[in-house]
């Protein structure tokens, strides 16, 4: 693979290739370094997609296909390198191994002054696992990897179900392999679009965000946003003379405490019920599954901390994938959050359906293609502001830290929703339910369906699941049937297996 950068020169602060061993410099994208400046022991911005299958998995047989997939996504060879002012990806020949699972789920993956790949594929009984540092790509993009892996797999376990394979395209543009898989990606309300993916270079944020649109013309959107499973991202830093403001303490906003797991390992519970039977709920009240299921877990944690007390707000974090906005084939970060609350005893109805109501108006107000340009802009102009690029990058993670934290003190939970899961028909038939789950600073709940069945898994860093009973006791007082299923994590629970 050609190097993408002009002159062949690598990025500056980090040491360039020999000619016979030169490989492709790319810098992260803008969401992609607060994911490292923001990662901890405790969350180390690492998310699982997991699809389960209807055998036990062939440990040689996964092998064989994962070699396959991982030849077909160039960002995937990627590893990550740290400059002095910035940090980038740069292209590899190491190769992945598809291990039998030994490490609780979102384990962290990279390493600093190590050099590896930044996902990692296991194998369960019937389940195949893709994690991925959350710096490498987003939820859309890491589906179609583990898209492309389950249909590989199941290629290879029945090739009769397959038509000859086709030749593929030629490689074009800056070593960017085009022989890919086209998937559907869904909304939570079953829309759907195109999106294939694509490799190693492509930053839609620079693309859309770094120049400004010519004078007297606009940019088309699309109608509908998308709202994706993602670790929550914080939004836009302000302008220099505002970070202090962002700084101060949040005042009113309730934030879960918890008792921390003993290894920092994440706490995580799935939740699996009918996918039909929660969008006609949603339906009835007119909104979103994302916005009901937003609205159930506030009501779930207001009756599970017993009382507010004076914090009497609850806050969430909700990503949209942009791509729905503006088109895009990158497998990398390509998302924004939005931050919707609802304050308690305010003066409006504290009912489920006012709740829901009150939720979707302000995520629709906030959604709009406008809104998101103007935050997205304002995100790559303090980037590229000529005082932050001459700052060596330990100081911007530094402050990007600080504005994370300063975040997250605004927040009491995290929603993600990757929607309806589609899978090549052959490989479709042979799977079963899909499951996500991603590393938290605070309790948090990842959705995706797939063969008529939701999994809502609630992860967290802390050991309390009264949150997630509450919220599985509404649902079920609502008619829905729920499956619950629970990893162990404290002292008592892991004694419990090997005694």
């Amino acid at each position: 693979m050609p190097n993408t950068y002009a002159g062949h020169h690598a990025p500056p602060g980090v040491p360039r290739a020999s000619p016979v061993t030169r490989h492709a410099w790319v810098k992260l994208d803008n969401a992609s370094n607060i994911f490292l400046a923001a990662r901890s022991a405790s969350d180390p911005k690492v998310f699982r997609l997991a699809a389960e299958l209807d055998h036990e998995v062939d440990p040689d047989v996964l092998q064989d296909a994962l070699d396959l997939t991982h030849e077909r996504y160039p960002l995937y060879r990627a590893v990550l390198r740290a400059g002095v002012f910035w940090y980038y990806l740069q292209d590899s020949d190491l190769r992945p191994e598809a291990t039998e699972e030994d490490l609780p789920t979102c384990w962290a993956i990279y390493r600093p002054n190590r050099r590896n790949l930044l996902f990692r594929v296991s194998h369960h009984r019937r389940r195949i696992n893709l994690e991925v540092f959350h710096a490498l790509s987003d939820g859309t993009g890491a589906l179609w990897f583990l898209s492309d892996l389950v249909d590989a797999y199941v290629r290879l376990q029945h090739p009769e179900l397959y038509e000859p394979p086709q030749p593929a395209p030629t490689a074009v543009d800056h070593g960017v392999d085009t022989a890919h898989t086209t998937h559907t990606a869904h909304t939570d309300d079953g829309d759907q679009a195109g999106t294939p993916a694509r490799g190693l270079i492509g930053d839609s944020f620079a693309h859309y965000f770094r120049r400004r649109p010519a004078s007297g013309t606009e940019t088309e959107f699309g109608e509908a946003a998308a709202v994706e499973l993602e670790s929550d991202l914080p939004p836009a830093p302000p302008p220099r003379w505002q970070v202090g403001r962002l700084l101060r303490p949040a005042v009113g906003v309730h934030r879960v405490r918890g008792t921390r797991t003993p290894d920092n390992r994440t706490r995580a519970l799935e939740l699996t019920m009918p996918a039909k039977d929660v969008l006609a709920l949603a339906r009835a009240e007119q909104v979103s599954m994302t916005i009901y299921l937003t609205g159930l877990f506030f009501e779930a944690i207001r009756l599970s901390a017993g009382d507010l007390g004076t914090s009497r707000t609850l806050a969430a974090s909700v990503p949209v994938n942009l791509r729905q906005f503006f088109p895009s084939t990158s497998a990398r970060n390509f998302f924004a959050a939005v931050r919707v609350t609802h304050t308690y005893g305010a003066g409006a109805n504290d009912d489920l359906a006012s709740i829901c109501r009150h939720l979707e108006a302000e995520f629709r107000r906030k959604v709009t293609p406008q809104a998101l340009e103007r935050m997205l802009r304002r995100r790559i102009q303090f980037e590229k502001s000529p005082a932050l690029r001459v700052v060596p990058r330990p100081i911007k993670d530094l402050l990007l830290g600080m504005i994370n934290s300063a975040y997250n003190r605004r927040l009491t939970v995290a929603v993600s929703n990757l929607g309806r899961a589609t899978l090549p028909e052959a490989a479709r038939a042979h799977t079963g339910r899909m499951v996500f789950h991603v590393s938290a600073a605070r309790p948090q709940f990842c959705a995706i369906s797939h063969a008529g069945q939701l999994t809502i898994s609630f992860t967290s860093p802390f050991t309390e699941t009264e949150h997630v009973k509450e919220f599985a006791r509404m649902l079920t007082a609502r008619g829905v049937a729920v499956t619950v299923g629970a990893a162990r994590v404290t002292e008592d629970e892991l004694a419990a297996v090997t005694s």
